[in-house]
């Protein structure tokens, strides 16, 4: 089975400027999950999809292929992580004659990810008749207890109801994840025909919340640094 890891990675960020490319304990951002796949057993290509040519340099260096540079159009804050693996694939298709049965996707903003994760999602995809693997986290909140939504009448609701009698204690409502962000893999076939992630049948793979942060904001960082720096696993 041919896998290929792919990692996007745009110029532009509004949230953190730069912070694919932000240094984090002395290297660049994206370096952790370009290490984290070219390490991974099973994976035999890892592409880096960017439109900056300062982080398609980058990525060569940590042993990463960008064998193009993404069009402008699939560089916005608009455009779908969707499109922009379709893209991808299509291009490795028609010009490297390369289409794998899997793809790996890699947000370069999750590195507390381990190898143990990405090849657990792998195992799920191979394994089971399913379109698409993500990794998720249990939930901070849960819509069957304490979140909320507001009503046309400006009074609140919980944004979801079990069926059954109301969960008076967290403990009793019903399990619900979050997604982290982390993981994706994809049946490249299925991939092609998405228009979003949940057309296909997913399954899940869980991680605990110590290696699902999501960098999305200067706070963000800090944390990410001291859980590296405490060795978190």
């Amino acid at each position: 089975m041919k896998i290929c890891a792919i990692i996007a990675a745009r110029g532009g960020s509004k949230g953190v400027p730069g912070k694919n490319i932000r240094r984090l304990l002395g290297k660049p951002l994206i370096a952790y999950s370009i290490k984290q796949a070219v390490s991974c057993p099973g994976i035999d290509k890892v592409i880096v999809t960017t439109d900056s040519s300062g982080i398609a340099r980058l990525a060569r260096k940590y042993g990463a292929e960008t064998p193009f540079l993404r069009p402008a159009r699939l560089a916005t804050d608009s455009c779908g992580k969707l499109a922009v693996l379709q893209h991808a694939v299509m291009f490795m298709r028609q010009r490297m004659g390369y289409f794998p049965d899997l793809i790996v996707d890699l947000d370069p903003t999750s590195p507390l990810r381990n190898i143990a994760d990405i090849r657990a999602c792998i195992k799920l995809a191979r394994n089971n008749a399913c379109d698409a693997v993500i990794s998720a986290t249990p939930a901070k909140k849960n819509p069957y207890f304490n979140m909320v939504e507001l009503c046309g009448d400006k009074t609140v609701r919980l944004c979801k109801k079990s069926g059954r009698r109301q969960s008076q204690r967290r403990q009793d409502a019903p399990s619900v994840y979050e997604m982290n962000a982390s993981i994706y893999v994809y049946r490249t076939a299925s991939l092609l025909k998405m228009k979003t992630l949940w057309d296909g049948k997913l399954m899940m793979h869980q991680m605990p919340p110590e290696r699902s942060v999501d960098i999305d904001r200067e706070l963000d960082f800090k944390v990410v640094e001291y859980l590296m720096k405490e060795g978190v696993k």
